[in-house]
């Protein structure tokens, strides 16, 4: 079975999102689109996974799958912050590692997002970003 590329589910996103015209409602949808996805359980919310350089408290996870792919999920105390880190999460989440770490996500400024948001909340998603390459590339060590 193949792993769905990042850009495949970057593309699944913006179809689904892409057809509401108004940013705000857009965002909105996102946050309820976030809201089916699971929360990461207490034992997940440690330091060891929380994304230095989010304003917001952020935590990332990252598990190895027999296949070749990486389960990533994410989970933040904002609403709006968790619905964009758990979009993030969404496009790398069973990936291939060469995926993961080569491909940048471009759904924000495809769906018209990137430049609504605030300085912070672009550092902090360039923080997970970051926090989900490098955990790939410790666990591959490439």
């Amino acid at each position: 079975m193949r792993a769905v590329s990042v850009a495949e589910k970057q593309q699944s996103l913006v179809e689904l999102f892409g057809g509401i015209p108004d940013p705000q409602e857009k965002l909105s949808a996102i946050v309820e689109w976030s809201k089916r996805i699971p929360r990461l359980p207490a034992s997940a919310r440690t330091q060891e996974h929380r994304v230095p350089g989010c304003v917001s408290p952020v935590w990332v996870t990252l598990q190895s799958l027999p296949n070749s792919t990486f389960r990533v999920q994410a989970d933040a105390e904002s609403p709006v912050v968790r619905a964009l880190v758990c979009a993030l999460a969404h496009v790398y989440d069973e990936a291939e590692a060469n995926d993961i770490v080569n491909t940048e996500p471009t759904l924000l400024d495809e769906l018209g997002l990137a430049a609504t948001l605030s300085f912070t909340r672009r550092n902090g998603l360039l923080a997970v970003r970051q926090r989900i390459r490098e955990s790939v590339r410790a666990t591959t060590g490439s």
